[in-house]
């Protein structure tokens, strides 16, 4: 795992005690192995073991391309007690999609689980910028695309890009769920090949110390420079 060493270590931390870890993860980076996972695969809970010398064990999940907070309890007990917390806790999303997203919505969407069982799902959208680039696409002269506010109300796989997708104001860059022109658009102009969803903040209580946690990852440097080149530069 030398290539993942000198791609991602050292991971930056966000919080570390006795009890937790939360790091900012990386884009392109795989939580742990999983059957989408190859043999030369980087896993974050490897590479956090190896740097923190100790075992650690996730809390909830982030998709391999999606950068941002992830938690990490430092013993299987922790680890249970914490994912207690995360239905009370509040996660907050960074994405930009394609044209104009409402200003505010809560979509309440079931979505499929791997054996084809709708589940209850719900996510709380609020657009924070739009910009229209002289860009033609298909029918259209210019192209429109939105900076999104994203909070999941429950944890369904990939709930954020199912839900874009949906509202037919795809994530760009998605691969699974998005708008194939944009992205052979953003790839062949910017050279883009991460999706623009980043996991902002992670609101939670301690499990241990009961004290509120509030864990934020700025955007990552690839969701800056998209922001810049589309003019929806915001502070989070």
């Amino acid at each position: 795992m030398s290539h993942c060493h000198e791609r991602f270590l050292p991971l930056p931390l966000l919080f570390l005690d006795e009890h937790l870890v939360a790091i900012d993860k990386p884009a392109g980076l795989l939580v742990h192995r999983s059957r989408h996972a190859g043999p030369e695969d980087c896993l974050a809970m490897l590479l956090l073991r190896d740097q923190l010398g100790r075992w650690v064990y996730p809390i909830h999940r982030l998709d391999r391309k999606t950068s941002g907070v992830m938690l990490f309890a430092l013993s299987p007990e922790g680890a249970a007690l914490a994912q207690q917390k995360l239905a009370a806790s509040r996660k907050t999303y960074w994405a930009i999609t394609r044209g104009y997203f409402p200003e505010r919505l809560v979509l309440d969407h079931p979505l499929a689980d791997e054996r084809g069982l709708p589940q209850e799902a719900t996510t709380e959208f609020e657009r924070l910028l739009t910009t229209e680039l002289p860009l033609p696409m298909g029918q259209h002269a210019s192209s429109r695309y939105s900076l999104v506010r994203a909070t999941p109300r429950t944890g369904r796989g990939h709930q954020i890009r199912r839900h874009c997708s949906h509202l037919r104001h795809p994530v760009i860059g998605d691969r699974g769920h998005g708008c194939n022109k944009q992205n052979r658009l953003f790839k062949e102009k910017w050279g883009l090949t991460d999706h623009l969803l980043h996991a902002l903040s992670l609101e939670i209580e301690h499990p241990i110390t009961g004290e509120p946690l509030r864990l934020l990852a700025p955007p990552s440097p690839e969701f800056r420079r998209m922001q810049s080149v589309l003019g929806l530069e915001l502070e989070p």
